[in-house]
């Protein structure tokens, strides 16, 4: 994991980022300057259970494809999940926290995902373990307002005015972060390159 001091407030979005792309980092940037981040971590992960692992290329080469895109500092690219032997997101932070007590996370991910996040391994707990700051995607604009999570946790949701100290709130707690938006997706850049 990467160095953190305590007070520190972190940013952590996980994903396959297959292929990491400008999307990706323009989620990152808006997590970094709304919500006050000292960090994001890129959590570039072994492998999603909900998605074919058979084509997914090797962690080494996304972690080169990550770092070679990256140009911010405060973003740390990191494969931290594979030495702790799981791809299921609640473990993951609850491990980040028992490690870092005194560390303020937030739990970023973009709006493409929130419509099967309560298909996630122990959703409800991710929901309580770390806040949650969900990104604008294309095409995913309106999913706050008809997900399972949203409706579940529709009176822990707190105004993007005040994105900035989400990470003072005890979770579950969440916000919902309008844009600039990319259409890129690792999808269609697969597709695209037929990988």
């Amino acid at each position: 994991m990467p160095h953190v001091e305590p007070g520190m407030v972190i940013g952590l979005f996980g994903g396959s980022f297959n292929p990491p792309h400008e999307g990706h980092l323009l989620v990152a940037e808006i997590a970094l300057r709304r919500l006050g981040l000292h960090q994001l971590w890129w959590i570039v992960t072994p492998g999603n259970p909900l998605k074919n692992r058979t084509a997914l290329p090797p962690l080494s080469h996304r972690l080169e494809l990550c770092e070679a895109l990256v140009r911010d500092p405060r973003i740390k690219v990191t494969a931290f999940e594979q030495t702790l032997g799981t791809s299921y997101t609640a473990e993951t932070l609850a491990f980040v926290k028992r490690r870092n007590p005194q560390v303020n996370f937030v739990w970023i991910m973009g709006a493409d995902n929130l419509k099967s996040f309560h298909r996630w391994q122990h959703w409800r707990r991710i929901a309580t373990t770390f806040p949650i700051a969900i990104i604008d995607r294309p095409g995913a604009t309106l999913s706050y307002l008809s997900s399972k999570m949203a409706r579940t946790f529709s009176r822990a949701r707190i105004d993007e005015d005040d994105a900035a100290v989400l990470w003072k709130n005890e979770p579950p707690a969440w916000t919902f972060i309008h844009g600039p938006r990319s259409s890129l997706s690792s999808t269609a850049l697969r597709e695209m390159t037929g990988g």
